[in-house]
């Protein structure tokens, strides 16, 4: 891992280069919001979802949630320095932060971020709102594969070069929580239960992350993701460097994790489409589960989507609002290979089909109706889920 260290030396070397006073084009909509005149600005979205199974020989109940709300905040100093923070209230009782991060303006193509980061890992992570997605819930490879909403404390680079029409962000950020006296990491919920989120976080080894998105193809969009590091054990807390018995032990409690991601994007009038894939290689997940009882951690995950949808009335003058029919094919795998030592779950190597409609009445509304069709590997039919919900982002 010495050569995240050397990427911190190149951090502070970008302290001392020269600082244009030029406006600079954001990677997320809360920032996009910061650039409202006035220093002070408030803006924040909300969804609410009713999800109902359907089962031709069962009666299930269905369940009715307040999934989030969430109130965004931030303040400029100047002309270069910004604080920008999210408040998140997860199903009435639950309260986050979601993104608490002072960003300062070196020049025109490049900004120094530091706090409570998103994760630059695909599109969903970063741009979640609502209004920004088709379908109720998010999509699965987005919850089980990259663990949205991933957020961990770092600091690093973020710019948009515009004359090559790329945006970039690099962070060192604290890694996910791999061992604390049992194991977070498993087949069932891949890398999601390691997610530190900010809260009395700790770090024993920096991982770092990266994106870059390319815009010069007019309505044509790509992205490249990538995310690097071990994940962190308590262990190494006050361990004797010396004691090579107690340093092999805390050896076996870490996980590599490599971890890639590729996102497309295409408009063409009212059609829009979209695809996004992600692959994650593990190494020492033996020793891992040998030692932490997981027990079936595997040695890969991935998982990916492609997704159509057309606006209905994108040429009827006479009607304001828009109507986006749309279908969501995904499949993922968090067994997608594994070590000798354990048997491969086919039960965690699922699909799901999403088909819906999105309403937006006005911008910044939306409502949302789907049908969910999932199966795993180990059924022998897709079951059913119905999804209603709005969602609001102002």
């Amino acid at each position: 891992m010495k050569y995240l260290y050397s990427i911190m030396f190149v951090f502070i070397t970008f302290l001392v280069i020269g600082q244009t006073e030029t406006n600079v084009q954001y990677d997320q909509e809360s920032e996009k919001e910061t650039k409202k005149e006035g220093n002070l600005m408030i803006g924040g979205y909300a969804e609410v979802h009713y999800n109902q199974p359907l089962q031709a020989d069962e009666r299930s109940n269905g369940d009715l949630d307040v999934h989030r709300m969430v109130l965004l905040m931030g303040y400029s100093f100047n002309a270069r320095t910004k604080f920008v923070t999210e408040i998140e209230f997860e199903h009435v009782s639950e309260v986050y932060v979601e993104q608490a991060y002072l960003q300062y303006k070196l020049n025109s193509f490049m900004n120094l971020k530091g706090g409570l980061l998103l994760i630059p890992m695909g599109v969903v992570n970063e741009d979640h709102e609502p209004t920004s997605f088709h379908g109720v819930e998010r999509p699965f490879i987005d919850k089980y594969i990259s663990p949205s909403t991933w957020r961990e404390i770092g600091i690093g680079l973020s710019g948009n070069i515009i004359a090559a029409s790329l945006k970039y962000q690099a962070y060192l950020v604290d890694g996910f929580n791999g061992y604390n006296g049992s194991a977070l990491l498993n087949g069932k919920n891949g890398l999601r239960k390691g997610r530190q989120k900010g809260g009395e976080s700790y770090i024993s080894s920096p991982a770092f992350t990266s994106k870059v998105e390319y815009y010069g193809l007019g309505d044509f969009r790509i992205g490249a993701s990538a995310y690097f590091g071990n994940s962190q054990s308590t262990l190494y807390d006050g361990l004797d460097r010396n004691d090579t018995e107690a340093m092999m032990r805390a050896d076996s409690s870490v996980v590599g994790i490599s971890m890639y991601g590729l996102d497309l994007s295409y408009q063409l009038k009212g059609l829009n489409l979209k695809g996004q894939c992600y692959l994650i290689n593990l190494s020492n997940t033996t020793a891992y589960n040998q030692f932490s009882g997981a027990n079936d951690l595997g040695s890969a995950m991935n998982g990916y989507f492609v997704e159509a949808s057309y606006d209905v009335f994108k040429n009827v003058k006479s009607i304001s609002s828009a109507l986006h029919p749309f279908v969501r094919y995904e499949a993922y795998d968090t067994h997608y290979k594994v070590e000798d030592s354990i048997e491969r779950n086919p039960g965690l190597k699922k699909q799901v089909i999403t088909t819906g409609l999105s309403w937006y009445p006005a911008k910044g509304a939306v409502v949302k109706a789907e049908l969910q069709f999932l199966k795993s590997g180990s059924a022998d039919a897709f079951s059913t889920v119905f999804n209603a919900g709005f969602g609001v982002m102002f």
